[in-house]
């Protein structure tokens, strides 16, 4: 079945956001008198939403569950640090501007489906300069449900009036591979986001959105999407 329309996640997928991201959480850890911690280890809390990674920022475990009251503080701090420091190193990935407008010119219909806040995802597009390319943007609190929940994924399709299957997803972590197995959707996954998909069975693994644009071209060759292809 033919790619009629693409998603893309936003973080570790269009944008390198995780400098900001950092930067945001460590200046909530200090408020609470926690010290920094690496930008890597930040890293790896990432996915999922910005509701958990402020419960892995405050208890510096992927796991963890800070306290109520503390997270709610958190979240407060978190957003009026993200607020101003949303763009200040955030930039697109190479290849990331030619792949959207060979979509573009391919006539696709381009949407945004990420887990980040909306009023973080619209901003912070907008000042990437990638805003236009996109008809639909869903962020993680757009919807009762998101990633990978496939409720995001099949709102597009409804908008666009097309079959799960004619939607191609592209991100970088378990979130968007599950949601799209949940629709039904064929999912690349870009090795050089914030997830290892090394070992994520998928549609394919690729090396940057260049990549995807010549497995939408020949995407009705291809006898089932249901075969994973880790490589």
């Amino acid at each position: 079945m033919p790619i009629k329309a693409i998603a893309l996640d936003l973080d570790g997928t269009l944008l390198d956001t995780i400098a900001d991201l950092a930067a945001a959480a460590n200046a909530m850890r200090r408020e609470h008198s926690l010290p920094d911690l690496p930008q890597a280890r930040l890293e790896s809390f990432v996915g999922g939403g910005m509701g958990q990674l402020v419960h892995r920022a405050l208890t510096d475990d992927r796991d963890g569950q800070a306290h109520p009251e503390l997270h709610e503080a958190g979240v407060a701090s978190f957003c009026r640090h993200y607020d101003r420091l949303l763009a200040v190193a955030t930039r697109p990935y190479p290849g990331v501007l030619e792949g959207l407008q060979a979509m573009r010119d391919m006539g696709l219909p381009l949407a945004v489906i990420t887990n980040k806040p909306i009023r973080f995802t619209v901003p912070v597009l907008q000042r990437t300069g990638l805003a236009d390319y996109f008809e639909i943007v869903l962020g993680g609190d757009s919807l009762p449900e998101k990633k990978p929940h496939p409720l995001p994924l099949l709102t597009a399709c409804a908008q666009w009036g097309i079959q799960a299957a004619e939607l191609l997803m592209i991100g970088d972590s378990h979130f968007d591979r599950d949601a799209a197995d949940n629709a039904g959707s064929p999912c690349l996954l870009l090795r050089y986001g914030y997830d290892d998909i090394s070992g994520l069975a998928c549609t394919g693994h690729i090396d940057n959105l260049v990549e995807a644009v010549d497995f939408v071209k020949n995407a009705a060759s291809f006898p089932s999407f249901g075969v994973p292809n880790p490589s």
